[in-house]
């Protein structure tokens, strides 16, 4: 109870739990100022709008901070004047907070695959891929299979199934490359699906060279490890899922959210769809066999059938 919103709600929820307890008694306990116990807000008409438009933001994505929040808010054209100071006083004065994770460092390493030393530079670079793992209501395991441009941040699938194996994984790919063009680089780390034979030869066939980070390292595999974050603090531990269809479609609901709706720190609070579309494909020289151009000049359908049949 730290500032007067707060300690004005607790005198609130005392004389209703003890109606025997006075108002005077009660700010006498809690040291909240008789004075500021009943002052009636006089927040501006705008200002309210924005409050109560702020609230139903953050019921919706209680994960969200308020810069992120304030990048949402500037999407509507009602508030697309709005500065982050704004937001952030009106924030602090709702008593709005999302805790913070205190992050380690983690040194480079000696492994040429990683995401510093290899960046993307241009659409359809590298992409990246990885495993997440929940499980049904009933306790069965569900099996995630995200894959992203790491230049445009682009979900660019997010299969899910009981069990994905690498055929799987080969099917999934075979049709982002007939959809997307091939990349020139895939980055993974050493899981059996991704380092079978199969999917080194159908990978070698298609031109895309394979970027293997070092075992126990996942760092450098960077831009999918913070989606999956997200996708697990976002939707996985907000959501039980009862089947693997609900799975699929709310799991696809989010990959749409996250590409058109959503705002990325990293992109200057645009969303990756936005990204895309700004900018021009790699020069002619450096493009890969079956390349095309991005969203911008080609889009994506981005409600796609679910591709992984469901194994038992």
């Amino acid at each position: 109870m730290v500032s007067p919103t707060r300690r004005r709600e607790t005198v609130q929820q005392v004389r209703r739990e003890m109606p025997q307890v006075s108002e005077r008694r009660a700010c006498q306990v809690i040291g909240q100022p008789r004075g500021t116990q009943r002052y009636a807000s006089k927040l501006p008409n705008k200002d309210k709008r924005v409050v109560q438009r702020m609230l139903e933001l953050v019921r919706r994505r209680p994960r969200f901070g308020y810069r992120r929040i304030g990048a949402l808010l500037r999407q509507e054209d009602e508030f697309a004047k709005i500065n982050v100071k704004h937001v952030y006083r009106l924030w602090r004065q709702e008593g709005l907070k999302v805790p913070q994770t205190q992050r380690k460092t983690r040194r480079l390493g000696s492994s040429d695959q990683g995401v510093v030393r290899r960046r993307a530079e241009h659409v359809n670079h590298v992409w990246c891929y990885d495993f997440v793992k929940d499980q049904t209501l009933d306790g069965r395991p569900l099996k995630f299979l995200p894959i992203e441009d790491e230049y445009t941040r682009e979900c660019l699938a997010l299969e899910v199934a009981r069990s994905i194996t690498a055929a799987d994984v080969i099917q999934v790919l075979q049709y982002l490359f007939e959809v997307r063009g091939a990349p020139q680089f895939i980055r993974s780390d050493n899981g059996p699906e991704f380092i079978a034979h199969a999917i080194k030869k159908y990978l070698a066939e298609s031109g895309v060279e394979t970027l293997y980070i070092e075992p126990g390292s996942p760092w450098q595999n960077a831009y999918i490890e913070s989606f999956n974050s997200r996708f697990r603090d976002e939707l996985l531990n907000c959501e039980l899922f009862t089947s693997v269809q609900e799975a699929t479609v709310i799991s696809s609901d989010y990959r749409s959210d996250y590409n058109h709706q959503r705002p990325h720190s990293s992109l200057g609070y645009r969303t990756p769809a936005e990204l895309a579309a700004s900018v021009a494909g790699p020069p002619v020289g450096l493009r890969p066999a079956g390349y095309v151009l991005p969203a911008a000049q080609q889009p994506i359908e981005h409600e796609e059938p679910t591709l992984i049949t469901t194994g038992t």
